[in-house]
């Protein structure tokens, strides 16, 4: 696929189940060389990620299910555990952190610019999950990305060994597409790029 046709075709993804058709080696490559050729500010490499699959990627998402349900009034938990439901029912999750550890050395060492090392940060973690989406949307896949961070840290923390500096940022549920995202609204992009020559 061209470039231009992977950027088109990634959408979020609700949609999605266990059949995929790539092998769990394929998609850890598609991490690896994401993590290793993302750029990041001062090539600090913060960026981190833990690959889900089977169990591991069943246990995320009931400790995403208790986590809400502590929260939501039962009355209305119903659409939650719907949707919770169908990232469980997807054939894997990419958890994305940050090493918090390397942007407060990185601030320290170079107080100057202290202010934009966590800016910076998000906007590596950012570029890794969108390479990443690209990879797993060009070997057919779909995914989404969410949010639940404050939700679970702790609990993903504990039950998977992650170290106390690596922050939370997203988590990526991904599997075999079985729907099609909606039409897509765009602003003209008359209005969104300014040309100069």
């Amino acid at each position: 696929m061209e470039l231009n046709d992977v950027l088109r075709l990634r959408r979020s993804i609700y949609g999605l189940d266990k059949n995929v058709k790539v092998s769990d080696g394929e998609i850890r490559k598609i991490l690896e060389e994401a993590l290793l050729h993302t750029p990041t500010g001062f090539n600090s490499q913060g960026p981190r990620a833990l690959l889900l699959l089977g169990k591991g990627h069943e246990k995320l998402w009931s400790l995403t299910m208790e986590a809400l349900r502590q929260i939501v009034p039962a009355a209305s938990f119903k659409s939650t555990e719907d949707k919770i439901n169908s990232f469980a029912a997807a054939y894997g999750t990419i958890v994305y952190f940050e090493e918090d550890a390397i942007v407060k050395n990185l601030q320290e060492k170079y107080s100057l610019y202290a202010q934009n090392f966590p800016i910076w940060a998000t906007q590596s973690n950012g570029m890794l999950q969108q390479a990443v989406w690209f990879g797993l949307t060009q070997a057919g896949l779909g995914a989404s990305l969410q949010h639940y961070n404050e939700l679970i840290e702790e609990a993903v923390r504990k039950e998977f060994d992650i170290p106390s500096t690596w922050k939370m940022v997203a988590q990526m549920p991904f599997g075999n597409p079985i729907a099609q995202p909606g039409a897509k609204e765009f602003v003209p992009v008359d209005a969104r790029l300014k040309v100069i020559n």
